[in-house]
């Protein structure tokens, strides 16, 4: 698409307007290659335009390759599509607050380089040594679980032991409700693949994971954020979404919610089940940080009982996000069709070794200890970097309860993407907050990950802030 904008004539405000609609619903796979544009009539009513300025516009995108008219019938998308590229996809952001961007900076960025913006632990705060007994014990497997594809809900062993987890908690889910999958992406992947279809409204906090808008987009949804508050979504603009844009999913994390920290009250919980319920609304709830709570918090798939709440999850921030494994924990029938899915996308569930390496080190009497000791060190190294980044003006908006983020405002409403970028040349990879935030609204916060702040991270940060200052 950029190549095609690039030769097109300059045109008025209106019927530029117009183009770039049109330039993104085919950017993003909303209109498809062959497919028919809206009507003159009802695209100038749309976009609150005059037909006249539709067919100027039209007329251009026509003349520019893009589209093509069929006298009498309308117009259609031209040719063939080149490949969907999700940066290109609306919102059009600056790089340095690309989600793709800080990901790619994030996984390929060299040893050296030092990540306080990243989504993991240090290694060495993992518990390497139950990672080896079980990779040690793995050899001594069948040979099935070494070289079959293995059963479609993956192990019985781990599922059975994550119904009992689950059962503590008060939720009364057996193994056939639960689907291990590869990932906790995948997971979610897998969830949009069976509920939504292109142009599907989706619920997020704002701010939220940079991911979840990532893959939404990938699935041609409409985003639709709702501000965040210290005890989770403002129910207020919860309840106004609901009844503006009917969104088929909403997607949260209730503890230690990403980015902020912030923990879901029993209160809001009740407010947001009841909303749900009220809309026919279906709640995915990334529970991918409940252990690293003190004590376990209020839950929307435990209240609700996995009626409407599909629970997700993995152990990439407690165990390794190099062994691939994550869950889905819903109703058995809804758990039948995403096998199904699991089956036509990736022949079966997670890698049998991945999940034999999980159950094993899970089950290693070493593990409750490991995410003990995991609590109390990052509740030192949380309270040590807020009174490290206090000194630069930086503040928390919350203090979290457990967990490894901070969410903190800059001082002077600088920009966060500006100190980013000079951060890169410092050697240091920040978070700046629009990446979470759907509606932009986050330019002078940042995301702390507090495990990788050793070394010279806050002297970097300063300089960079300095430079940013002028």
């Amino acid at each position: 698409m950029d190549d095609h904008r690039a030769e097109m004539p300059k045109t008025t405000t209106r019927t530029a307007a117009v183009m770039d609609a049109i330039g993104r619903r085919i950017a993003s796979r909303t209109l498809t290659a062959g497919e028919k544009l809206p009507s003159i009539r009802g695209f100038a009513a749309t976009m609150q335009v005059s037909p006249s300025t539709v067919v100027e516009a039209y007329d251009r995108l026509a003349a520019a390759g893009i589209i093509r008219s069929r006298p009498g019938s309308g117009f259609y998308v031209a040719g063939s599509l080149p490949p969907l590229v999700l940066a290109e996809v609306e919102p059009r952001l600056e790089r340095e607050i690309d989600p793709f961007w800080v990901a790619r900076q994030s996984l390929d960025a060299n040893p050296e380089v030092l990540r306080p913006g990243c989504g993991c632990l240090p290694a060495d705060w993992l518990p390497g040594g139950a990672i080896r007994r079980a990779i040690r014990a793995l050899a001594r497997a069948d040979e099935a679980v070494l070289t079959d594809y293995g059963v479609t809900r993956g192990s019985l062993a781990l599922r059975g032991l994550l119904a009992r987890q689950f059962a503590a908690e008060g939720i009364d889910a057996g193994a056939d409700q639960i689907l291990l999958t590869s990932s906790g992406t995948q997971s979610i992947d897998l969830i949009c693949r069976s509920l939504l279809q292109p142009g599907d409204t989706v619920l997020v906090d704002d701010p939220c994971y940079f991911n979840f808008q990532a893959l939404l987009r990938a699935h041609r949804a409409q985003i639709v954020s709702v501000p965040y508050t210290p005890s989770g979504p403002d129910t207020a603009a919860f309840e106004e979404a609901l009844r503006s844009h009917r969104p088929r999913l909403y997607i949260t994390n209730s503890a230690l919610q990403n980015p902020t920290g912030a923990t879901l009250s029993a209160q809001t919980a009740h407010k947001v089940l009841t909303l749900a319920a009220a809309h026919d609304l279906t709640i995915v709830e990334d529970d991918i940080f409940a252990d690293f709570e003190p004590e376990p918090s209020t839950r929307l798939a435990t209240l609700d009982g996995l009626s409407r709440v599909i629970r997700i999850g993995s152990f990439s921030k407690t165990l390794s996000a190099s062994i691939r494994c994550g869950y889905i924990a819903a109703r058995a029938d809804w758990i039948d069709g995403l096998v199904d899915l699991q089956v036509a996308t990736n022949f079966g569930g997670p890698s049998p070794v991945a999940a034999e390496l999980v159950f094993s080190t899970l089950s290693d009497g070493s593990y409750r200890k490991h995410l003990s000791g995991i609590r109390a060190k990052l509740a030192r190294r949380r309270k040590n970097m807020a009174d490290q980044l206090a000194t630069l003006g930086i503040w928390p908006w919350t203090m979290p309860r457990g967990g490894f983020y901070l969410w903190c405002r800059l001082p002077d409403e600088m920009d966060a993407a500006e100190v980013a970028k000079r951060a890169i040349h410092e050697g240091v990879i920040l978070a700046p907050g629009n990446v979470f935030s759907v509606n932009q609204s986050a330019t002078d916060f940042m995301r702390f990950n507090v495990a990788q702040m050793e070394g010279k991270v806050v002297e970097a940060l300063a300089r960079s802030m300095d430079a940013v200052r002028g």
